[in-house]
């Protein structure tokens, strides 16, 4: 059995694929590369998938499939993947090799203890598009190093510090017992994917080293922030799926504070996110969308309103009037700012 399945969603991605499968390829016979051609149609993303497949027939599996998304290909990389733990890396990122090598080794050393490992969490570095100077998300202040712990010995998460999929690898299994299937056709899914699993994380290990490297900067990538408006109806429909998920789970979450505080506060910053996108467009359905999805969360939990809506965040996002909307559109700069959001 391999120890890593790494899963490389791809999307026309032949400009930049081949940096982020070679940055992965010294892993060796201990990892298997899952390249997942999600229906590219107009480049050579699948005959590159296929040449590494014959290339490295041991460790690259290239898997093709209809256009679905990049939840979709998650899940076919999910569903094929053979490795005892499960990671997921964008085709236009890669990995630092000896930190790669980091990984590999305390994978190996924490498989088959008397605790199971369900969940590895390492650094990443933002490899912004003409900055020399890289930002580094790390944890150093917030979780344990280099030894097995629980939610229980975390301390309370900083604002703008949360685990995203950059940081996170997950036990194969646990993903698949818990069933998680993320939405097609559906962008900002990633959020689903490091939230859902975490009631069923038990153990976890923190490896204080800088491996994942998470490219941003191009005009089309689906974090520029023009590109999130025109897609707004799609973070609104995973931040609706969030607040489903942490209601449903109210009370598995009472049994861990520390738990039920990070989900709750890393829905707190998606809605606020959701708030002030709809804000910036500036529209009157936009606007509307907002009140709406405020409303919804009052109907699915009106606790978690009242809390969230009191709030530095949610009373500087609800602001009346046009004057209101600008001071919350300059206030969330500023958090995000001092805060280092993404």
């Amino acid at each position: 059995m391999k120890l890593l399945s790494i899963v490389i969603p791809c999307y026309h991605s032949e400009p930049y694929m081949q940096k982020c499968v070679d940055s992965l390829l010294p892993g060796g016979e201990d990892v298997e590369i899952l390249i997942v051609d999600d229906g590219s149609a107009k480049d050579r993303t699948a005959q590159i998938a296929d040449e590494y497949a014959a290339a490295y027939p041991g460790i690259v599996k290239a898997i093709h499939k209809e256009n679905g998304g990049h939840g979709s290909a998650v899940n076919a990389g999910l569903q094929n993947a053979a490795g005892l733990f499960f990671k997921v890396v964008d085709s236009d990122d890669w990995v630092k090799e000896e930190a790669y090598f980091k990984v590999l080794e305390t994978l190996r050393e924490l498989t088959g203890g008397r605790e199971t490992l369900d969940m590895l969490l390492s650094n990443f570095v933002y490899e912004k598009a003409g900055e020399k100077r890289k930002k580094i998300m790390h944890y150093r202040y917030m979780l344990p190093r280099e030894v097995l712990f629980t939610w229980e010995d975390c301390r309370y998460f900083l604002k703008g510090h949360y685990i995203l999929m950059h940081s996170v690898i997950f036990r194969t299994k646990l993903l698949k017992d818990y069933g998680l299937k993320l939405p097609e056709h559906t962008f900002y899914v990633d959020n689903l994917y490091v939230f859902e699993p975490l009631p069923y994380v038990k153990h976890m290990y923190y490896l204080d080293v800088n491996f994942y490297r998470y490219y941003i900067g191009r005009e089309d990538q689906s974090v520029n922030e023009r590109i999130m408006i025109s897609r707004i109806d799609q973070q609104l429909l995973v931040n609706k799926l969030m607040i489903d998920y942490y209601v449903a789970r109210r009370a598995e979450l009472v049994r861990s504070r520390k738990l039920r505080s990070y989900m709750r506060n890393y829905l707190e910053i998606i809605t606020i996110v959701s708030s002030v996108l709809l804000i910036r467009s500036g529209t009157q359905e936009h606007l509307e969308k907002k009140r709406e999805l405020w409303q919804y969360l009052k109907e699915k939990d009106g606790l978690l309103y009242l809390w969230m809506r009191g709030g530095v965040l949610g009373s500087l996002t609800n602001l009346p009037g046009k004057g209101g909307r600008k001071i919350s559109v300059q206030a969330y700069r500023l958090c995000r700012r001092v805060f280092k959001f993404n």
